[in-house]
């Protein structure tokens, strides 16, 4: 009788081995998970869903806050607490039709970040483009800008921009540039973004001493800065200034501005580059921006150009490729501000 008693003991301890074995073997769920550099589901065309909503009440997600940039979501946290995509598209100098068509095309490859300005006349363009596209308003991050001579009278400028675009709420709006009554324009901006009309506000062409200035006299401290960056204009000490204020930087003219583009897509070290990654010239100044931590918002009329240059997620330039485009620097600014 012992003997049974025992045996069947041994027989259910064994059994009981064997069994929680098994389901520790079970495999974990093999669904297709985003690759990690490119963002996109493994064998997917599809660029994730992207939404500005603002974020949970502790304003970091995984891989997010501060200027960290989500490359998985490509989209980075701004300090308002609203996402903002990392590429987009610039509307400068663009006529209206070509303009409509450009962010079209953008919406229409993934792309949700528009650029404009009062100055460049195509507010307008912007949102008609938008309001014809089936990607939900959400989805979409829009910058504008108030001009020097829009800064006296601010409140209207800022219903004008609201009126021009046509889109509910604007996602960012920035002051261009220091002029007369920055101050007092920048303070109705705040006062916007209590209103609701604006959810993040910011500043163009500011560098470090006018931020030096600027910053004590205003209360919500700016969540974007918008300044010239290109390998022969880095600003290696203004980015690290700016993204140390918790304020992400915005490059415009990634690929040098009018007059100096050929020259810099054909730069010798850029072009080496771009072979060994089999990309064009244009992808690895984009990435290599993004990888210093600046939003890029390259502008074009070409569809497909707009299609290539959010395409820069596929490939990482490694540490010598970054530091041999660092060395490309010349301090060389090609514009006046």
């Amino acid at each position: 009788m012992k003997f049974l008693f025992s045996s069947s003991v041994l027989f259910i301890a064994v059994f009981c081995v064997l069994w929680l074995s098994a389901c520790r073997d079970v495999p974990e769920d093999t669904g297709t998970k985003p690759d990690k550099n490119t963002g996109f589901n493994n064998g997917s065309s599809q660029a994730p869903s992207q939404s500005n909503a603002e974020a949970e009440p502790d304003g970091k997600q995984p891989g997010e806050g501060g200027n960290s940039f989500d490359f998985e979501n490509r989209r980075v946290l701004l300090n308002s607490g609203y996402y903002m995509p990392v590429t987009g598209l610039g509307t400068y100098a663009l006529s209206h039709e070509t303009c409509v068509n450009s962010v079209t095309a953008l919406l229409d490859n993934g792309g949700r970040l528009i650029d404009t300005a009062s100055v460049y006349g195509t507010e307008k363009a912007v949102g008609e483009a938008i309001r014809k596209s089936s990607v939900p308003r959400e989805e979409i991050f829009v910058t504008t800008k108030l001009y020097p001579n829009q800064y006296a009278d601010a409140k209207k400028a800022i219903n004008d921009a609201l009126n021009n675009l046509d889109i509910g709420y604007i996602d960012l709006v920035l002051l261009h540039h220091p002029g007369a009554n920055d101050v007092e324009a920048y303070k109705e901006l705040e006062q916007a973004v209590r209103d609701g009309k604006i959810r993040s506000i910011g500043l163009s062409n500011w560098y470090i001493e006018e931020l030096k200035e600027f910053l004590p006299q205003i209360t919500i401290t700016p969540a974007v800065v918008q300044n010239e960056i290109h390998p022969y204009y880095q600003e290696n000490d203004v980015i690290p200034y700016i993204q140390d204020l918790g304020i992400v930087v915005e490059g415009w003219f990634p690929f040098g501005g009018r007059g100096h583009t050929k020259e810099l897509l054909g730069d010798e070290v850029i072009s080496f580059i771009a072979k060994a990654h089999n990309v064009t010239s244009a992808q690895v100044i984009l990435r290599w921006n993004l990888q210093k931590g600046v939003v890029v918002i390259p502008g074009s009329g070409n569809p497909e150009h707009i299609k290539e240059n959010l395409d820069v997620f596929g490939f990482e330039l490694n540490e010598k490729e970054m530091a041999q485009i660092n060395g490309l620097n010349r301090d060389e600014k090609h514009e006046w501000y």
